[in-house]
């Protein structure tokens, strides 16, 4: 049997709470509600009588959730604003929603974006919004319908479908004419570095020091905070870059980036995975997920070594569970 609906919270007071948690103020809250300070806190005292819990901690000038009122708005965030799409979508029916795909800077910037002309094609009837994120953002709260993680097996929902591996391997532009790098070569080059010490197979240092040439010195090194940029100097001629195989490979195939001395492409545990919102299954999305599939297939396929059945991939772009 339902909860009586009589018995429910009034929705003033339900999204007077969520307006302050999502910014953690009142005083932001009552602003973003067109309201005033003390109403937002009568609204937040009333929804507390109503349920007969504490939700907020309120220290000065700053408030934190209870147990309870991290609990409360953790279901009424996502409800609020799978609410606010329904509303938006009755109040202007003719608007069309577009499909979020979330990813990180480097992978929308190196390998979404190249393809979407295609799609735009080929689904002109269909908006895609491209939200591009370093961030591990809740698909959930931030309305996202697919999301494609950089990541291990096992940080992904079991739902997840496997798009392709990735390994890297040293390029650079011809013109620098990077032979195999050894302590001697090196001394004549840049290398360009992905300044993320959270991701070590990216890095420089581990290529060095697996190779024996920990010690050695290159001319100088570049640092960049973003991998696309790294990509974008190496095209230039600025350095050497550790190029992430699966992102740059129409330049290999086109020669616009070389492997340094014929190096071979050095395989990770990290692979890219496609995951869905279940709670924003659309027929849209269905298309977008299936066209990323088709995308990834045949970014696999360039790859050496790459085959689905080799990396515990699911069979399907199937709904993933909440929270990721």
């Amino acid at each position: 049997m339902s909860y009586p609906l009589a018995k429910l919270p009034p929705l003033d007071l339900v999204r007077g709470f969520v307006a302050v948690g999502r910014r953690m103020s009142i005083t932001l809250a009552a602003q973003d509600l067109h309201v005033t300070q003390s109403a937002v806190s009568r609204q937040i005292r009333a929804l507390e009588a109503h349920l007969g819990v504490p939700l907020l901690v309120r220290g000065f000038r700053s408030v934190s959730f209870t147990s309870e009122g991290a609990q409360l708005f953790r279901m009424a965030d996502v409800w609020l604003s799978q609410l606010g799409d329904l509303t938006e979508q009755l109040r202007a029916p003719e608007r069309r929603t577009p499909v979020t795909v979330t990813t990180t800077i480097g992978v929308a910037s190196l390998w979404l974006l190249p393809r979407l002309g295609a799609f735009q094609a080929a689904h002109p009837h269909i908006d895609v919004r491209v939200a591009a994120d370093n961030r591990l953002i809740d698909i959930d709260r931030e309305s996202v319908d697919i999301a494609i993680r950089y990541s291990l097996r096992d940080q992904v929902p079991d739902t997840a479908a496997w798009m392709f591996g990735e390994s890297v391997v040293p390029v650079a532009h011809p013109s620098l004419n990077a032979r195999e790098l050894d302590a001697r070569e090196l001394q004549r080059h840049v290398l360009l570095e992905f300044d993320d010490p959270t991701r070590p197979w990216l890095q420089w240092s581990e290529w060095l020091n697996t190779r024996g040439l920990n010690r050695a010195r290159a001319k100088g090194t570049l640092r960049f905070n973003q991998y696309d940029q790294i990509v974008l100097a190496a095209l230039a001629g600025h350095g050497i870059a550790l190029g992430r195989v699966a992102l740059i490979a129409p330049m290999l195939a086109d020669g616009r980036l070389q492997a340094v001395g014929g190096q071979a492409a050095r395989a990770t545990e990290h692979a890219y995975w496609l995951v869905r919102n279940a709670r924003r299954s659309t027929p849209d999305a269905d298309v977008v997920a299936q066209w990323l599939m088709e995308q990834a297939a045949a970014t696999a396929r360039d790859l050496p070594g790459e085959s689905s059945s080799d990396n515990g991939a699911s069979d399907a772009a199937a709904p993933a569970p909440l929270g990721f």
